[in-house]
């Protein structure tokens, strides 16, 4: 197998659950091959870099192995290996959200009906 279309293979590489999904985000111009958007019919060969969102971050990826068929996650792994300055700011990236998480704490339950009365009074001196 010389090339592999890149919706096929970013399905096959577990980075989206269907194929329809990973022809969307390819569509919306949110993954780029080599720098460039790309369309989901743009066929992908070995060494390529990929860069592709996952989640709230930005996974940069290159294409170590093709394959059109869907395997489990083990398998999927090696079709594919992330840079190593993607992973430490994905790494940074997540510290900072779990600081941030730090920062501004949830209640632990609704307020109930006087606490929501205090609230509003309270909201109300200004």
């Amino acid at each position: 197998m010389d090339n592999v279309r890149l919706d096929k293979w970013l399905w096959a590489a577990r980075f989206f659950k269907t194929r329809s999904l990973a022809r969307q985000v390819v569509q919306a111009g949110k993954v780029q091959v080599d720098a460039q958007k790309a369309k989901p019919a743009k066929t992908i060969t070995v060494g390529q870099q990929i860069k592709l969102p996952r989640g709230y971050d930005v996974m940069d990826v290159e294409v170590l192995e093709l394959s059109e068929q869907r395997r489990g996650a083990p398998e999927a792994e090696k079709l594919y290996r992330e840079t190593e300055e993607s992973a430490e700011r994905r790494a940074k990236a997540a510290e900072l959200r779990k600081m941030n998480a730090l920062l501004s704490p949830h209640p632990d339950h609704k307020p109930d009906k006087r606490e929501r009365r205090q609230l509003m009074k309270f909201k109300d001196q200004d």
